[in-house]
């Protein structure tokens, strides 16, 4: 029986005692995920940073137009926080980012945010709530169709306008957001980098931009009689916002407040500037003046070539990104402007030229160094990572394309997209709101 005793107790000691003696034979416990309120602080700091650039691109956009369109310029971007805000939190985000379908779409599994609580959720964002990366997001979702309306400024009807841009945030937006973004989206899984929208928002947009402007035609008395800006101020005032809030869209694609973000905030900043330059360059050789106008313009060409390379290339990469962007952008302007094509406010040149750019340049000089989530482009010896950018590229061209020309053709059989002449003669303050943004 004493033998007994000391083998039971023996067994028992075993038990208790052996995971402390051996360790690595231990059961380790699951990390549980926990929000940091630093990354949350931040990242709701950057939501409303992202969110005041869309009525920062209201008065970029609105200066540039003439006097008697100001106002239903700055209520295209104005309206679509509402109306995407809503239509994200019902049904957009599921599709963007919800369980994956086949690498294609999100089910509708988080329809009105079923399931989207206030706890972390790994996938996409471990130390914030699941519903802060979803409003964040949605701010993406916001801006996007509201850079698409500088192509068609000026001779738009409101009700077809709204419609069509509801119907291409959920066809267009919210699949190829799925594509680059979701955890199984088959442009992520193949391993294409954008940080923060250079595919997804720019060169969705500029391509939308350029169909639509394609499909409705040029202004009444386009090349015939002079359309300039009427309120550069406006123009630069809204400028100086988006590169404000420019801030929020890329260092906060961080999703925390770390070195990553201050890596995205400085190659922001620094390749914005580097453009500002460059095309200021192209108007003093091309026109013989600097421009104020091709500053401002030049500070937004940066800032959509830096978007999808923001968290992967060094400040020097950042430099020559926003450089050659600044010059592309502004001698696109000049090209596209001897043409017949009517892109008002020059969405494709600056959006679609300047996200190509971008998504091309992150394929050339990406660092594992700068970022180890990341790749290294074919400048530090991985020619493979240019040619997955150059697809992802070719893809958004495609898609983005062939759905907004569908959309657009719908939209336009069911209730004609275009302002008839007479409206827009009268402009569409009068004609579409009947309001005046002077009355003096």
């Amino acid at each position: 029986m004493g033998m007994r005793r000391w083998l039971l107790a023996g067994v028992a000691a075993g038990i208790v005692l052996g995971p402390m003696a051996f360790p690595a034979f231990a059961q380790q416990p699951v990390p549980v995920p926990k929000i940091d309120p630093g990354d949350t602080a931040w990242m709701l700091v950057s939501t409303a940073l992202v969110m005041l650039m869309t009525p920062g691109l209201a008065f970029f956009y609105a200066g540039m137009v003439r006097r008697k369109n100001v106002m239903g310029t700055i209520m295209h971007s104005f309206i679509m926080v509402a109306l995407i805000s809503v239509q994200w939190v019902l049904w957009g985000y599921s599709l963007a980012f919800g369980p994956d379908q086949g690498g294609i779409i999100g089910s509708l599994s988080w329809f009105g945010l079923g399931g989207v609580g206030l706890e972390p959720y790994p996938d996409y964002a471990a130390t914030i709530p699941h519903q802060l990366f979803m409003i964040y997001q949605g701010m993406f979702a916001v801006i996007t169709p509201a850079l698409i309306t500088g192509a068609f400024a000026e001779r738009i009807r409101f009700g077809p306008f709204v419609l069509f841009s509801l119907l291409w945030a959920t066809l267009v937006y919210d699949p190829i957001a799925h594509w680059v973004w979701g955890i199984d989206g088959w442009l992520r899984k193949l391993g294409a980098l954008d940080f923060a929208g250079g595919t997804v928002v720019h060169i969705n947009a500029g391509v939308a931009g350029f169909v639509t402007a394609l499909l409705m035609g040029p202004r009444k008395g386009y090349k015939q009689e002079p359309m300039p800006p009427h309120s550069l101020p406006l123009t630069v005032l809204g400028a100086s916002l988006l590169w404000f809030g420019w801030f929020g869209f890329n260092a906060g694609s961080a999703l925390g407040s770390g070195a990553l973000a201050t890596t995205a905030f400085v190659n922001t900043n620094t390749a914005t500037a580097a453009a500002v330059i460059g095309w200021v360059l192209v108007d003093w050789i091309g026109r013989g003046k600097p421009t104020v106008l091709g500053a401002a313009s030049g500070a937004v060409a940066g800032l959509v070539a830096i978007t999808p390379a923001a968290g992967f290339v060094s400040p020097v990469g950042s430099i020559i990104i926003g450089l050659v962007a600044g010059i592309l952008c502004g001698v696109a302007v000049i090209v596209r402007a001897r043409t017949r094509l009517d892109d008002s406010l020059d969405v494709f040149s600056v959006h679609g030229v300047g996200g190509t750019w971008g998504a091309l340049a992150t394929g050339l000089l990406a660092q594992k160094a700068v970022n180890s989530a990341g790749a290294d482009g074919l400048f530090f010896g991985n020619a493979a990572q240019f040619g997955i950018q150059f697809l992802g590229v070719l893809a958004t061209y495609v898609y983005a394309a062939v759905g907004t020309y569908v959309l657009y053709k719908i939209v336009h059989a069911l209730f004609g997209v275009r302002t008839s002449e007479e409206e827009e003669l009268m402009g569409l303050d009068l004609s579409q709101h009947e309001e005046s943004g002077y009355n003096f």
